[in-house]
């Protein structure tokens, strides 16, 4: 692993670097590492840089942190529709192009990315215990690392390996356990063995943080460790511990009403919203922010040459009373955008595009961006009882939808078809929020994106992918393979 984790300071690329060659230099403006393992109050300065180190702009005005992530992982699915090739970014991922190529950024970004910030938690985890300052303290800057160690391996192991077969033991071969800051050459261990550690770290994060209150959403506390439990416990087919974390992971969050549905998913002080980052202006990306991309109204060359939209038959089965309807427009005009909002005449107007997401303004790409909701963990739980045949998913599934639509009827579908029901609500919900490829590939589902208004020509002909194919698994980048004799390739 030496060149993901090529990094030799506590703070490196995280608060002050954010040049090509991060991986290979410590920036002169970073602090000596003695000096910031030495007390909680230094880790706590680092721990802050994490934080931070989710929304910094990395190689690429493609690489915009988490959101990029995000924007590659739906542009995999058949949910999120290119209306035109635009200027060019994530037109590879949306042909299944650029994470079957090891050689591309696009296949490194999420690998280089996800391991910097474990290589970074590892920093807090390994040094804490031996800081100067009270056990508290020490207990927040662990449990939050932890949660960042646990989230990172989960999220490559889902990228970069086959899926999680419930019900066996998933000898295959997963990613590098990395547990320390040090510099190594480990191979890749089981998918089995990567979801131990994770819930493992996930375990101790949610003893650690039972009594703390955090002072915003961008910090991680106990229900952010339980909500990314429920997630693990969904992909292990743990239908138990999926449905109780959940559960217990929403509690205090309330489903935001119908108005502030639709104004702008852009604000992580939403009551609804578990985990987020907020972007204030002396922190902006510009052009990589997850705005700039994914939001209707800025006036960024992509946005406003390929605004993003719904697939039509998705949007065709979301009732008309339901207020997700109103975040899409079949014609593409938008004149029932918020007050405040505007789509100038420069745009592009084009069918079913979203305006689900919106920047501050047309000159401002700034928008908080999600990583968590509740109404998630209504559908985990949802999901998970009704795998089990429990008599209240129904009633689970009934009191996220009623909120959104008023004329919603308590479902009396059972087994399969129940499942089907929640799995198309968590496609409409979760629209855009980076949640597609990685349901297809947790459900072993084909992806198909035939009879709608993907564009043959736009997608490359890439219209479907069996269940199964070896294009599920993203290749390991070959900078990878190159610095970490054995570290062994994925199949093409």
């Amino acid at each position: 692993m030496k060149y993901a984790h090529f990094i030799t300071a506590v703070l490196i690329g995280i608060l002050f670097s954010c040049s090509s060659d991060y991986l290979d230099h410590v920036p002169t403006e970073s602090i000596d590492e003695k000096d910031a393992i030495s007390t909680t109050e230094n880790l706590y300065v680092a721990l802050n840089g994490i934080h931070r180190s989710l929304y910094l702009r990395y190689e690429s005005q493609g690489e915009g942190g988490i959101g990029g992530v995000m924007i590659q992982s739906d542009a995999l699915g058949e949910d999120v529709v290119m209306t035109s090739s635009g200027n060019g970014w994530y037109n590879r991922d949306y042909q299944w192009l650029a994470h079957t190529d090891a050689n591309t950024g696009a296949n490194l970004f999420p690998y280089r990315l996800f391991y910097r910030i474990n290589r970074n938690a590892n920093i807090i985890i390994n040094n804490v215990d031996a800081a100067i300052g009270p056990v508290e303290d020490k207990n927040v800057l662990k449990g939050q690392a932890l949660i960042y160690r646990a989230y990172c391996h989960f999220q490559l192991v889902q990228l970069y390996a086959k899926r999680y077969q419930p019900n066996t033991t998933n000898h295959q071969l997963g990613i590098p356990i990395v547990l320390t800051k040090e510099l190594s050459t480990p191979t890749r261990a089981s998918v089995e063995a990567v979801y131990t550690q994770i819930n493992l770290d996930l375990d101790e994060a949610i003893t650690l943080l039972e009594e703390y209150r955090r002072s915003n959403k961008s910090h991680l506390n106990k229900q952010i460790a339980q909500g990314l439990k429920a997630r693990v416990a969904l992909v292990q087919g743990n239908w138990n511990t999926a449905a109780n974390m959940a559960r217990e992971a929403r509690q205090g969050f309330t489903l935001m009403s119908r108005n502030m549905y639709r104004s702008g998913f852009n604000d992580y002080q939403n009551p609804e919203w578990m985990w987020g980052s907020h972007i204030i202006i002396d922190q902006t990306i510009y052009f990589a922010n997850f705005g700039a991309f994914m939001s209707r109204n800025y006036s960024s060359a992509n946005i406003r040459s390929n605004p993003k939209a719904i697939n039509s038959t998705l949007y065709d089965q979301i009732a008309s009373t339901d207020v997700r309807a109103t975040l899409f427009d079949p014609t593409g005009q938008h004149l029932d955008m918020p007050d405040g909002y505007v789509l100038l005449p420069a745009f592009s107007k084009r069918p079913y595009t979203s305006q689900k997401f919106l920047a501050v303004s047309s000159s401002d790409s700034r928008m908080d961006v999600p990583y968590m909701r509740a109404a998630e963990m209504y559908l985990i739980e949802a999901e998970a009882k009704a795998r089990l045949n429990e008599a209240d998913a129904n009633q689970v599934l009934f009191d996220l939808v009623t909120i959104r639509d008023p004329e919603y009827k308590l479902s009396v579908k059972t087994g399969l078809e129940l499942i089907d029901e929640i799995h198309l609500h968590r496609r409409i919900e979760l629209w855009g929020e980076g949640f597609r490829f990685f349901d297809l590939k947790r459900t072993d589902a084909p992806l198909d994106r035939t009879n709608s208004n993907h564009s043959n020509t736009l997608t490359s002909g890439l219209l479907s992918v069996p269940a199964g194919d070896n294009r599920w698994q993203w290749l390991i980048p070959q900078k990878e393979i190159n610095a970490n004799p054995l570290i062994e390739q994925n199949p093409i």
